[in-house]
């Protein structure tokens, strides 16, 4: 199981020295791409683990990937949610597909999770799969969905830097 140039930006330091708070959470970041077994397991990369760790939720995410949540990421995230007025049908729609559709997770002693058929079925996984690392949240990508997406998204990406990014210095 590879897992090539993932980070995890947790120190302290660190934090604050980006402008930030101690108290932030660490960002998952990096690509890795696992196995998953005949069973649909895969082992979550180790830079992962102390952030997901010990409780995590998987759920439906955009485009066809699987969000993996801390648990207390996913309860925010819900809890957002459900504080759009009830009145709102897109907000009612969304909440039910996202809650119906998602499950709390323990991985076993190897750090490996099970990701339901369920989940399987609607982001198409197999067993070339790609995790990345998407700041507080990751998502777990069939490999070849996920390298069709990037090629389609990089002039974009190129394009909208200015719109998108302040004016940061490298």
């Amino acid at each position: 199981m590879a897992e090539p140039e993932g980070q995890e930006l947790s120190s302290p330091s660190l934090a604050t020295s980006m402008g930030g708070h101690a108290a932030l959470p660490p960002l998952l970041l990096g690509t890795y791409t696992p196995k998953m077994d005949a069973k649909g397991r895969m082992a979550l990369p180790a830079k992962f683990r102390n952030r997901l760790g010990e409780g995590l939720v998987m759920a439906r995410g955009q485009e066809r990937c699987v969000y993996l949540l801390p648990t207390d990421e996913f309860r925010r995230v819900a809890v957002q949610i459900q504080h759009t007025s009830m009145g709102n049908r897109a907000a009612r729609e969304y909440l039910r597909v996202f809650l119906s559709g998602a499950v709390d997770q323990e991985p076993d002693k190897q750090g490996r999770v099970l990701v339901p058929p369920m989940l399987r079925d609607y982001a198409h996984l197999g067993q070339e799969v790609v995790v990345i690392g998407v700041g507080t949240r990751a998502e777990i990508w069939d490999k070849q969905a996920w390298e069709e997406y990037l090629t389609s998204k990089e002039q974009g990406y190129s394009d909208i830097a200015d719109d998108v990014l302040p004016v940061v210095d490298f």
